[in-house]
């Protein structure tokens, strides 16, 4: 699915809308198999709010524009949840019949989730599906404009345990960067931040946005750890 890009986004973001992004690396490929192989034929359908804060105008120094206030919304599933207790995701969930489609869904999921105003987002791009095989999801990513910011918190804790809004800066920073090793037999990109591993899913779509917006700064691609031992660091289990 396209949507016009909107021509006042800011042109630090301007590059992830192009609908070419590969959001999400090696986990394309992997995903795809997976899905494949899933015996149930059928998935549900999911969208995911990708929301970046910032200055409008960016930084003309720095690596895309990327602004120095630039940062991400992302949320830590709380510890007690059936599946995917724990993961850092960011805020979203499953389609209701009363959608009008994924940018629906994202933002009505967000503002459940965190008490985001969604008044304030521009949504810019939504991104190709990616299939997530423990939840049999079909998930799209909805990239967004946090034009206006409002306050957001832990909505319901028996869901979430954090919400975060985490600065790109961190993200980016070579020291955070490296690879996992994943029990489903993928390499996903990952991010150690804020007492956090993001990784997967979430890990996959940021890897490629910060790609295709030119933001990226050098780090180790050789750096390739165990997911549990990673998870483990943070004090993060599976």
């Amino acid at each position: 699915m396209t949507i016009p890009v909107p021509q006042d986004i800011p042109k630090w973001l301007s590059r992830t809308a192009d609908p070419a992004v590969d959001t999400a690396d090696t986990l394309t490929t992997a995903r795809a198999l997976r899905r494949v192989m899933t015996v149930t034929p059928t998935s549900r359908q999911a969208a995911v709010l990708v929301l970046f804060g910032g200055a409008p105008e960016g930084d003309p120094n720095a690596p895309g524009g990327l602004p120095t206030d630039a940062e991400v919304l992302l949320t830590q599933r709380a510890s007690t949840m059936r599946q995917h207790r724990g993961q850092v995701a960011f805020p979203g969930g499953a389609v209701d019949p009363g959608d009008a489609g994924p940018i629906d869904t994202a933002l009505r999921e967000a503002c459940e989730e965190t008490g985001l105003d969604g008044a304030g987002v521009q949504p810019i791009a939504v991104l190709p599906t990616l299939f997530v095989p423990v939840s049999r999801f079909d998930v799209t990513p909805v990239v967004a404009y946090w034009r206006t910011p409002s306050e957001v918190r832990v909505v319901d804790e028996s869901e979430t345990e954090r919400v975060v809004r985490v600065p790109v800066a961190q993200l980016l920073d070579p020291a955070n960067r490296f690879l996992v090793n994943t029990a489903l037999g993928y390499r996903s990109p990952a991010f150690q931040v804020d007492g956090m591993l993001v990784w997967g899913l979430t890990g996959g779509i940021l890897a490629g946005i910060f790609r295709a917006g030119g933001w990226e700064l050098e780090w180790d691609h050789e750096d390739v750890r165990d997911l549990e031992t990673a998870l483990a660091a943070v004090g993060m289990t599976l």
